[in-house]
């Protein structure tokens, strides 16, 4: 029988020594691409409701207030008349044709995404020990995660977990997760997916006027190898330290997000009040999370936030009294691609490294040591990380 003394040797064993860090970052789009002057009349033109001017006509100004100019989307024009069901106003159930687009397009767009982050790692993908999956649109059994395994080729060994219906924070879940893993499993490296496709809800019906989701999701796929105790013989070089984790979730704030699905696709309702519970609470979740590191001034780190739509990252920058350089990352990303779910944040953290190496900044962080990833969902849920940046080898 083992003494407590051989178990706790056991258990520091299995430990890592330093913390979790991200070791490689790849994204990947649809080469599909509509920019967004020209959306209104190619969502209402494909979904044969060009007849509904006055809801047209909202929808118009609803684009042109999104600060969105281009997106990315599987579904093409070939594709809807290929499967006129997936229009969504001819009353036919277009849920197993989603479904059946969705198992091929998820995996693979994610499989583009892991594969730049796993060459800039630089190590065999037989290396990889556990694999995050997650994803708003897979309702299978076996899920997603599997077919990207086959498709990506990894080890039948390597630990899975699929996390369904993550919502937008979905990212910032991933990567909590993940530093659990790494740091409480020596040697263990973690590859993060996220992958996301808007043909879950594509369509149009007259008893659906949410339009908003409509002109501001956008498909892509992130992708992250985070691991502890990087290997400099094998050059193993993180980006980011993740330091600490937190979950909240809003007070008053049921229904404020929500997604349904039915037999014609993904319904998102989002109220209009979610920038203003949102700005209520973010300075108090950011006093938490930094209370021990002793930093108050939040235009002394870089920001990695969610970019929900512009009225979020306006009340953010509003209430924290941010200079506005500190969202412009957000604001570029979510101008490039639109809100692509969970993946955004990881598109983010990857737009920071690549212009911070660019402009010669010390850091990954834009020049700044400490950062903060703040992801935005259902519930309303904030998913919040505390980020340390590791100096560039320029």
């Amino acid at each position: 029988m083992a003494s407590n003394s051989n178990i706790q040797e056991i258990r520091n064993a299995q430990r890592a020594y330093g913390p979790a860090t991200i070791l490689a970052i790849g994204t990947a789009s649809p080469p599909n691409v509509i920019y967004q002057t020209d959306y209104p009349d190619y969502y209402f033109g494909l979904t044969n409701s060009d007849h509904m001017v006055d809801l047209k006509a909202k929808f118009v100004r609803i684009c042109e207030k999104s600060m969105i100019k281009k997106r990315h989307f599987h579904v093409t024009e070939d594709i809807l008349k290929e499967n006129p069901e997936l229009k969504g106003n001819n009353n036919a159930t277009s849920i197993n044709t989603r479904e059946a687009i969705l198992a091929n397009e998820v995996p693979k767009l994610g499989y583009e995404a892991a594969m730049k982050a796993i060459k800039e790692w630089g190590q065999p993908k037989s290396k990889i020990t556990h694999l995050l999956f997650a994803t708003n649109t897979d309702f299978d059994m076996p899920g997603f995660d599997l077919y990207f395994v086959k498709l990506l080729g990894l080890e039948p060994t390597v630990v899975r977990t699929l996390l369904r219906m993550g919502g937008c924070h979905s990212g910032g879940t991933l990567l909590r997760i993940a530093k659990d893993i790494a740091e409480n499993n020596h040697g263990s490296r973690v590859l993060v997916v996220c992958s996301e496709s808007t043909a879950i809800c594509f369509f149009h019906s007259p008893s659906n006027t949410h339009l908003v989701p409509h002109a501001i999701f956008g498909d892509g796929a992130g992708a992250m190898l985070v691991g502890a105790d990087p290997n400099e013989s094998i050059n193993e070089q993180p980006i980011f330290q993740l330091v600490s984790t937190g979950q909240t979730t809003l007070p008053a704030s049921s229904g404020a997000i929500q997604t349904r699905l039915g037999e014609f696709g993904m319904v998102v309702e989002l109220s209009p009040d979610v920038p203003k519970i949102i700005a209520n609470h973010i300075e108090n979740i950011l006093i938490q999370s930094f209370k021990y590191i002793g930093i108050d001034d939040w235009n002394s780190i870089f920001w990695v936030a969610h970019p929900g739509g512009p009225r979020i990252l306006d009340a953010v920058e509003a209430v924290l009294r941010l200079d506005e350089t500190k969202l412009s990352i957000s604001r570029k990303m979510l101008s490039e691609y639109g809100n692509m779910f969970g993946a955004s944040v990881i598109f983010i953290m990857d737009e920071m490294r690549k212009s911070s190496f660019k402009e010669g900044k010390a850091t990954a962080g834009e020049g700044f040591d400490w950062g903060v990833l703040c992801g935005f969902g259902p519930g309303i849920t904030v998913e919040t990380i505390v980020l340390h940046s590791v100096p560039l080898n320029n």
